[in-house]
């Protein structure tokens, strides 16, 4: 009986079955509550649906904000062309064609246990990986966000975790083969979310050094990787170059984020208080276009850094906070909130962000050589968010890596030991 309750807690199958059990349970509960005609919409009302509306239609990768705005480079082409392939076969702006993209959300989400137990049993042996798996199998965010978003943000963090897995599989055997599924793979991903390519550096490194450190680098395979995840950016780069006349290597939405999050609107002495809205932004956008528009709010964001110092390191911090628990004030949200449901989601970041700190302290003590691929996911990844904007939806590509810190940090508190597998 004991050998069996093993087997079955090893499971992948079993795993990630429960996994896609759940999210597609939580969008099914979630259908039954808002009518068809509202989902039909609602969800597609942002800028991937807008631009995925215009590539269904043949009018290419333009109108932004559902006008006929011109050609943007504001968002990179996986996603869109992706809900655009969707609308394509269940129509546009349909009931169906949001089952059909929440439905791959909850697939994308599901089949993150794969590389996390793969990755996690190279890290830290099959109890951890184990663990960490069922642990994303109920991460309240792996379940809320493919109904939530109907956006990269499922996809990103799949892509995000098997990253983490092709990274140690490079690593470990540093082969042309390998370094060619390596480099394919991040073009891929920085075509999916960017933002992920704050991590490139530090995982390709880590992949070469222990070759270095053994004598067995050949600097070919690291070329060849970099190489081929420029060749498949490359197109896009090109194509926006030529349709905005400079070079704007994958997206160019960088400037209207960090005035978002740097504006005038927070300065409570500001004449500019509760001015900003959607619909003026949009008309803006439009009445200037896209270059100008985003040179104009890079310009004012600065101005307000330069003015600001104190207050833009004010809101660095507010923006770190809400970063890891889901609000600028978790204590005073989880004190007046009248939902428990809001209350477990906010004591299940707090209980995060702790394990984030056991999990690596474990690492660090057990001298893991896995720890840095590990470390970068938290500590690098959300940087750039901590100087724009910041969200639960954009920290999800770490929320992978954070299941297994926490399932490190559960097993270190009973004494299991770090024992990687083969």
């Amino acid at each position: 009986m004991s050998s069996r309750i093993q087997r079955l807690a090893t499971s992948l199958f079993l795993i990630w079955l429960v996994a896609l059990g759940l999210r597609v349970g939580f969008l099914v509960h979630q259908v039954r509550l808002i009518p068809a005609e509202v989902l039909a919409t609602v969800p597609f009302e942002n800028e991937v649906g807008s631009v995925a509306q215009s590539l269904a239609q043949g009018h290419g990768f333009c109108c932004l904000f559902r006008q006929p705005t011109g050609p943007t480079a504001w968002l990179t082409p996986v996603y869109p062309l992706l809900l655009a392939s969707i609308f394509k076969m269940f129509g546009i702006f349909t009931f169906a064609s949001f089952l059909a993209a929440a439905l791959l959300n909850c697939v994308f989400s599901s089949l993150i246990c794969i590389p996390i137990f793969r990755a996690g049993r190279r890290i830290a042996g099959v109890p951890v990986t184990a663990l960490g798996a069922w642990i994303w199998a109920f991460f309240p965010s792996g379940i809320v966000m493919p109904f939530e978003w109907i956006w990269d943000t499922s996809l990103s963090a799949l892509v995000a975790a098997i990253l983490l897995w092709a990274t140690i599989v490079f690593d470990e055997s540093f082969t042309s083969r390998n370094a060619t599924g390596y480099g394919l793979l991040w073009g891929f991903a920085l075509l999916t979310n960017p933002a992920l390519g704050a991590l490139f550096p530090f995982l390709l490194g880590w992949a070469a050094y222990r070759p270095y450190r053994q004598r067995r680098l050949r600097p070919g395979r690291i070329l060849l990787a970099l190489a081929l995840a420029f060749v498949v950016c490359a197109p896009w780069t090109i194509r926006n170059a030529i349709r905005f006349h400079r070079l704007i290597p994958l997206r160019s939405n960088f400037a209207f984020e960090l005035w978002r999050g740097n504006n005038e609107s927070f300065d409570e002495y500001s004449r500019e208080v509760n001015r900003i809205t959607r619909f003026e932004q949009v008309r803006l956008y439009a009445q200037l276009g896209e270059t100008a528009f985003l040179e104009e709010k890079m310009q004012k964001a600065k101005a307000f850094l330069r003015a600001h110092p104190a207050l833009a390191l004010q809101l660095w911090g507010r923006r770190i906070v809400a970063t890891w628990f889901g609000t600028e004030d978790p204590w005073t949200s989880f004190s007046r909130a009248d939902s428990l449901l809001v209350r477990f989601i906010l004591g299940w970041n707090a209980l995060t962000f702790l394990g984030l700190f056991i999990g690596l302290a474990r690492l660090l003590a057990a001298r893991n050589s896995y720890v840095l691929p590990l470390a970068v996911y938290p500590i690098i990844y959300p940087l750039v968010y901590y100087l724009t904007q910041t969200s639960l939806r954009l920290r999800h590509p770490c929320d992978p890596v954070l299941a297994l810190f926490l399932a490190i940090a559960v097993l270190g508190a009973h004494g299991q030991p770090l024992q990687p597998d083969a």
